[in-house]
């Protein structure tokens, strides 16, 4: 890559805070802050910190007269950063909220038409951008035959493209294979080198950019830093005090929650599941057959772009089949006593993509990959009534079962907010809520440590444990290894749509034990 060095960027904040409309709290308040030109900084954090809010209001992107109000004062350069948004890249959470274009190559070309990159230099960078990132397709690939993972590293090439002088990531490789990732922050290592770029990175999972950063700074969930310097000596002095508060302290073990009861009867069964995007030359999923049972949880594992998402969708019965069939067992079956004798028959007969709403979501709980998907009504509480309104529990039961699961899943504090004003780990953690309200006897889950800190990860790993024990089949699509190693009773690994190798899981009992 041969880039245009551009003057990198300083940063300033004091006594800063902002607070989004139709909200209490604030978001972030009480900020002082100072990064260098040229410093690569990482924000560390508790979900919920207003780390995303800070880059938001970095990028220049968070207007006080339309989206909230501010407190203090934020200065890149200088200046508001409004107004030299040109010179600043941010990559989101949500790489779908960044993808404009059909195809891959006029999506990176379009930041830089906009920005007025000379005709003969647009091509050049966009071919040179893709390559940084390591994305796997060439430029007239669609864009909506992309996973959530590719869908990322396209994003950063946008961004990358457009070499900017403040380099703003918000955990850019939550949703990434571990070879991906590594190709990322290759790619972000290669830039700032050559740019001189300054770089502010947010990431749950601090181990891996280490070698990149010069300091790392910890924000509070009361706002404020809770600690900041080079990053082992902060690591090493306050190790016990970040971790309470949710930070994932390099080194620091998971304690494993292997299954205390065995595997019982089977519950879900697919046989030679397919699927075909139209289209597409080959099949994303081709013959996949395998069987949950309840007291046993299941990680289906493999790189980007494998057909994981697509074989989870037709599990839960969302997506239907090429060819194949999803069906309820005996035991499942048994569980829903109380279905309507009407018909009770016919729907069990059928596959589970046949199945009506009211009887699937009782025995199938599914998390979308992106958990924006999911969110039907205006706040928590109201998200999280609707799946046990649909099954018939009354009102009563449903607002029991909702205050447990705020309780339970922090998300108390948020019960009246728009879920779509939420944090990247409060969805995630909202949407893993509302399909454990109507208590499903299968789970089918889509990265759901996606954007979690210590605490939350915690949480939500003996949470799904002790469902687990209680006889519930949870299968997890993860790219989380130490999420995989701590909870799988059982490996799936899937490469180009096929499931290739079935093991125990790291995490059984004598296996090495994963990091948090």
């Amino acid at each position: 890559m041969t880039a245009t060095v551009t003057a990198p960027l300083g940063i300033r904040a004091h006594a800063w805070g902002f607070r989004h409309a139709g909200r209490r709290a604030w978001a972030i308040r009480d900020l002082d802050l100072t990064v260098d030109p040229g410093e690569r900084v990482l924000l560390a954090g508790p979900s919920g910190a207003g780390k995303s809010t800070l880059l938001t209001a970095l990028a220049g992107l968070l207007d006080p007269d339309q989206s909230g109000e501010t407190a203090g004062s934020l200065a890149v350069d200088g200046v508001p950063p409004a107004r030299i948004r040109e010179r600043i890249g941010l990559v989101f959470q949500d790489p779908e909220s960044q993808l404009v274009m059909a195809r891959a190559g006029d999506d990176v070309a379009f930041g830089l038409e906009n920005h007025a990159v000379p005709a003969d230099q647009i091509w050049p960078r966009v071919e040179e951008a893709l390559r940084l990132t390591g994305f796997p397709y060439g430029p007239d690939h669609p864009t909506g035959r992309l996973s959530g993972g590719e869908k990322q590293r396209l994003v950063l090439a946008g961004v990358v493209a457009l070499r900017p002088s403040l380099l703003l990531l918000d955990e850019p490789t939550a949703n990434l294979d571990p070879d991906g990732a590594a190709l990322v922050r290759q790619a972000v290592g290669q830039i700032v080198a050559e740019t001189g770029a300054t770089l502010v990175v947010v990431d749950h999972r601090v181990d891996d950019w280490l070698p990149l950063i010069d300091r790392v700074m910890v924000l509070g969930g009361e706002g404020g830093v809770l600690a900041e310097g080079d990053p082992g000596k902060v690591f090493a002095a306050d190790s016990e005090r970040l971790a309470a508060a949710g930070v994932w302290v390099p080194g620091r073990l998971v304690p494993p929650r292997q299954s205390s009861t065995g595997m019982r009867e089977p519950l879900l069964a697919a046989e030679r599941l397919t699927y075909t995007y139209p289209g597409a030359a080959g099949s994303a999923v081709a013959d996949a057959s395998l069987t949950l049972r309840g007291g046993e949880a299941v990680a289906v594992t493999g790189p980007n772009g494998s057909g994981k998402s697509t074989l989870a969708m037709m599990l839960a019965g969302l997506l239907t089949p090429t060819s194949g069939v999803s069906l309820a067992q005996p035991a499942l079956r048994a569980s829903l006593p109380d279905l309507p004798r009407r018909g009770r028959r016919t729907t069990f007969d059928r596959p589970l993509h046949r199945w009506p709403a009211n009887a699937l979501v009782r025995a199938v709980g599914t998390v979308f990959q992106d958990p924006e998907h999911q969110f039907l009504t205006p706040n928590v509480r109201a998200e999280l009534a609707l799946g046990p309104r649909m099954a018939g529990s009354s009102p009563a039961q449903a607002s029991a079962r909702v205050d447990e699961l705020l309780e339970r899943l922090h998300l108390s504090h948020l019960a009246g907010a728009n879920p779509f004003t939420l944090s990247g780990g409060e969805k995630r953690r909202l949407s893993v809520a509302t399909t454990l309200a109507t208590e499903p006897k299968v789970l089918v889950l889509d990265e759901p440590t996606f954007g979690q800190d210590r605490r939350t990860w915690l949480e939500l790993l003996h949470l799904l444990a002790d469902l687990r024990d209680e006889g519930h089949a949870v299968c997890a699509v993860s790219h989380d290894l130490d999420f995989v190693s701590a909870l799988a009773d059982r490996e799936l690994r899937v490469r180009t749509g096929q499931l290739v190798a079935q093991k125990v899981a790291s995490g059984a009992p004598g296996a090495k034990r994963g990091r948090a």
